[in-house]
């Protein structure tokens, strides 16, 4: 069997992958915090930890990968929107309200990932259940002269742990120096770190030997993790963004308070996105949830091979090109594959595998899906595309699927009324003008001398047509 190579964060070199119990392969991947809809980058490392899933299942077996993702659903921004839902006169409790966002969030969250193909993990924990477990690693780590309780708070000792720092390369002094820290004057030292803090008694909280309060964000994962995975496990994943303070602060208080064991053996971090060569943004008009964009037209499967479609270690752009080459690639595969049915027993490609086990080669592996493709063997590249997340329903269904939601022949008619006139006067300002609004719409506009064609792009937007004709 050919051996799994991962770059390890940690140790910024690419390593094979040797898991601590091959029947049990474990993976944890920070989730989100259930307060509103996941945009498009979020999107991104629930792909790309998904297609990992999805390897690790492959080579060691459906049953031999146990796979964490948790929710954080106790944040002061979850607690500021129910308190401003109570100050606009909703009579119901701040702990109801906030009950009821949260779960609302994750309704919408897991709609959003199962639209672009994520398999469900075997666990995802809440914060919120993990509430005593979170308490008994705080009292660990006071014991062990770790951390500290002061007016109310239990900080984190940061210098108590030599290795502070290593996943980021930074050190201590060069972070409080070049960083905005809270300097609080309970604090023994400003890089120190809250592990519970208090609550007020509008504020949700739970007893604890500090007081009534919450936990701190960073030792929800360090808890969870332990709980589900154990003081040692194989992975640990999720966006550059949480590599300083999140995943440091993780493995500060991981190995102090279980300091016979390694917490993560290899750390794995996918590169930040941008849409159209920018920063997302709300001030720039650029910034998109995932349901914004499925809701534009865009099926999830064509946001999935976007995402594929750059290595996870380099910065993603998100472009309306890149989606449309994805859906006319995808039409093209759905074409190759028609409908067949999915045969889990046949064997994957083996250049495709390779690609994968070569530190999640995605990029290199749609290459050669296409090879495949050309090949010829419909049922090989079904199952293969699966691998990647891709081709999981029939060609009929796809077609179905992407069909536009109004009859484009009115508006064909109408360009080819138009063109009709610009031909006879020369003045093209209106067959422009119309060609713009339809590609403004997501609509390709294909002019030929046979006639008209309107085809529906990957970000057709319904809606847009309005008052065109």
């Amino acid at each position: 069997m050919m051996m799994i190579r991962l770059h390890n964060n940690k140790t910024r070199v690419k390593e094979d992958f040797t898991p601590i119990d091959a029947k049990n392969v474990r993976i944890y991947v920070c989730g989100p915090t259930v307060y509103d809809r996941a945009h498009l980058g979020n999107g991104r490392p629930v792909v790309v930890f998904d297609t990992l899933y999805r390897l690790l299942r492959q080579v060691y077996g459906t049953d031999h990968v146990t796979y964490v993702r948790n929710f954080t659903d106790v944040d002061d921004k979850i607690n500021a929107s129910a308190l401003a839902r109570q100050k606009a006169g909703d009579p119901r409790s701040l702990e109801a309200l906030i009950r009821e966002r949260t779960e609302e969030t994750i309704g919408w969250y897991h709609a959003d990932m199962d639209a672009l193909g994520a398999l469900r993990p075997t666990f995802e924990p809440r914060a919120t259940e993990y509430i005593g477990a979170m308490i008994a690693m705080i009292e660990t780590l006071i014991a062990k002269g770790h951390a500290y309780a002061a007016e109310g708070h239990a900080l984190f000792r940061v210098r108590s742990y030599k290795d502070y720092g290593a996943l980021s390369g930074r050190s201590v002094d060069d972070m409080i120096a070049g960083a905005r820290v809270e300097v609080a004057p309970f604090k023994e030292d400003p890089m120190d770190f809250v592990l519970w803090k208090p609550s007020s008694d509008a504020e949700p909280g739970w007893d604890s030997p500090w007081g009534f309060g919450r936990p701190g964000w960073h030792i929800e994962c360090s808890a969870m993790s332990y709980e589900l995975l154990g003081a040692s496990f194989d992975i640990h994943g999720g966006g550059l963004d949480l590599q300083f303070p999140h995943h440091e602060n993780e493995i500060a208080q991981s190995c102090c308070a279980h300091p016979e064991a390694d917490f993560a053996k290899i750390w794995m971090h996918n590169e930040m996105l941008q849409v159209e060569g920018k920063k997302m943004s709300k001030s720039l008009g650029n910034f998109f949830t995932v349901r914004d964009l499925l809701d534009q037209g865009y099926a999830g499967e064509v946001i999935r091979m976007v995402y594929l479609g750059t290595h996870y270690s380099k910065p993603m752009d998100w472009t309306a090109e890149k989606a449309a080459q994805a859906k006319k690639t995808l039409d093209g595969l759905y074409a190759a594959v028609g409908d067949v049915e999915l045969d889990m027993s046949l064997a994957v490609d083996p250049q495709v595998l390779a690609a994968l086990q070569n530190d999640l080669n995605t990029s290199a592996a749609l290459t050669e899906v296409l090879e495949l493709a050309k090949r010829g063997d419909a049922r090989v590249l079904k199952r293969t595309a699966v691998l990647l997340g891709l081709l999981q329903m029939r060609q009929s269904a796809w077609l179905t699927q992407n069909q536009p939601s109004v009859d484009l022949a009115p508006y064909a008619a109408r360009v080819t009324e138009l063109r009709a006139q610009a031909q006879q006067s020369k003045d093209f300002a209106a067959l422009d003008a119309m060609k713009a609004a339809l590609t403004a719409a997501g609509v390709e506009v294909r002019m030929s001398k046979a006639g008209v064609e309107l085809l529906a792009g990957a970000g057709f937007d319904a809606k847009k047509l309005e008052g065109v004709l």
